[in-house]
């Protein structure tokens, strides 16, 4: 019986006594382990009435266990849906009413909570902690450890990722089985992971860039992880000289330029470094090549194509670029309201067509339809230009999503956040270039009359309401907002204006 991503790790998978994972707490799981606790773990989701296209939503912290939950789905014909760990409650009521989840998996501190939330719904509520215990492991314990994968084809459900819009209202990417396997089919090969490879994780997993590529690259090539629960500076140099990749974001490799410890001897057994979901600065490429004697291989991806363009691993990886399409991937850049390709050196819309792109967005069939070009072509979102040479540059953001630390901020819902409050007339939220998370979020906002609301005020007021990634790391007070004949606030402006915020105080 077939199951197309599944068989996809399984066909190139190595022994069973070979390591799949070494924690930073000492635990390691082999490729045996995963396939009898995967299979565990699936009996489990079956036992609570999963059938195939059911989603499983999942916000835990990052473990073993969740790795092997998401197989598990795959395994079970269900659809995996990671949910980011700092959702407030009142975020995740928003995800659970849309997505309609058979299960929710949640850590045991926020389980009453949950459970009386989706109550009337009938989901079933487990709890998974961050050591890999809870009811959820206790009821898979008691299982068979081996299991008939249900028949699952290249254009079945695998993941739902959300993602949010200018609106402020998240959107589900639907993302099949051929998805996901296709790009890591592709990427095994550009990047030449093989199972002779170690990878340092030290990424979060709900996220498409630690689950989907560095964790089915890892399970395609039949490699091994290292695998941290979080990101540490002083131990990732420590643990260079055992491990031959590394993949992150752009606030890993300028935290890790502030390590005494990194140098060329520390990095001689690395082949490759990657960085990805946000924008690499020039001066950072630059810096790590002085140190380290590696080039960091910068590619351009989101959440609802995984990834469509790399800098070669062979050739130059050029700073200020993403490089080229991936194989499989057309790209073009377009005029962003007719859909007119636009020449070499212009800029415009980037559109993408291939076996990586989503099926659309859950539920949203309108929002879908507006989202891709009648050819197939799928508008990003994300402006650029194509140079002489073919690489790709991202020059800007035709939406306002900002990037910080490589998450997406999505402004409008910060602002609604912050227009509610008594003694604030409006708002407008900015990224600002940042040293540390390539974006701060900014919050510029004008006072209600005789209001004296503070900063301070301002930012005890979203949190608990929202993730801490999303806070302003500043609020700037203004008279008013600039606004073009339409009405429009013209965020250009303001981005203009406080553009050297953070770059001029970099303790920002």
């Amino acid at each position: 019986m077939s199951n197309h991503l599944f068989d996809a790790f399984r066909s190139r998978m190595p022994a069973p006594g070979r390591l799949l994972m070494e924690t930073d707490d000492g635990r390691s799981l082999t490729y045996g382990d995963m396939l009898a606790r995967s299979a565990q773990l699936a009996h489990a989701l079956l036992q609570m009435d999963v059938a195939p296209g059911d989603r499983v939503a999942v916000q835990v912290e990052k473990s073993p266990e969740m790795v092997l939950l998401y197989l598990a789905c795959l395994r079970a014909g269900a659809v995996f849906l990671p949910l980011n760990t700092a959702y407030t409650l009142a975020e995740l009521g928003y995800f659970f009413g849309d997505a309609a989840p058979r299960v929710i998996v949640c850590d045991p501190a926020r389980s009453a909570d949950i459970r009386g939330m989706v109550e009337p719904s009938g989901a079933v509520v487990v709890t998974l902690d961050r050591s890999g215990q809870g009811s959820l492991a206790d009821q898979a314990s008691r299982q068979s450890s081996e299991f008939h994968d249900v028949e699952r084809g290249a254009d079945d459900l695998a993941a739902i990722l959300y993602t949010s819009g200018t609106t402020g209202r998240s959107k589900g990417a639907m993302l099949s089985h051929e998805n996901l396997a296709s790009n890591a089919r592709v990427l095994l090969e550009q990047w030449r992971f093989s199972r002779d490879d170690v990878l340092i994780h030290a990424l979060p997993i709900f996220h498409t860039h630690g689950l989907f590529v560095a964790t089915n690259v890892t399970l395609m090539a039949g490699a091994s992880m290292l695998f941290e629960q979080k990101f540490d500076a002083s131990r990732i140099v420590s643990l260079l000289p055992r491990a031959t990749a590394l993949m992150g974001v752009p606030t890993f490799y300028t935290r890790l330029l502030q390590q005494d410890g990194l140098d060329r001897e520390a990095a001689k057994n690395i082949r490759l470094f990657v960085s990805g979901s946000a924008p690499l600065l020039a001066e950072t490429h630059n810096a790590w090549r002085e140190r380290t004697g590696h080039a960091i291989l910068e590619r351009y991806g989101m959440t609802e194509t995984n990834m469509n363009t790399s800098n070669p691993y062979e050739g130059e990886r050029r700073a200020g670029t993403v490089g080229f399409p991936l194989p499989g991937v057309s790209l073009r850049i377009a005029d962003p309201d007719s859909g007119k390709p636009l020449a070499l050196g212009e800029v415009g819309m980037i559109e993408v067509k291939g076996p990586n792109v989503f099926g659309g967005y859950w539920r949203m069939p309108e929002k879908t339809k507006a989202e891709f070009r009648a050819d197939g072509f799928f508008i990003t979102g994300d402006l650029g230009m194509i140079d002489a040479d073919g690489y790709v540059h991202i020059v800007g953001r035709g939406k306002d999503l900002i990037i910080s630390g490589g998450y997406n901020v999505y402004p409008k819902e910060l602002e609604s956040e912050i227009d509610a409050l008594d003694g604030v007339l409006e708002s407008a939220v900015i990224g600002l270039a940042h040293p540390d998370f390539g974006e701060g979020v900014t919050a510029v906002v004008v006072r209600s009359p005789a209001s004296r609301i503070s900063a301070a005020e301002i930012l005890d007021a979203v949190t608990g309401r929202m993730a801490k990634y999303k806070h302003p790391k500043r609020v700037i007070f203004v008279d008013d907002l600039p606004r073009n004949t339409m009405g429009k606030v013209q965020k250009n402006l303001l981005r203009d204006s406080y553009k050297d915020l953070y770059v001029s105080n970099k303790a920002g």
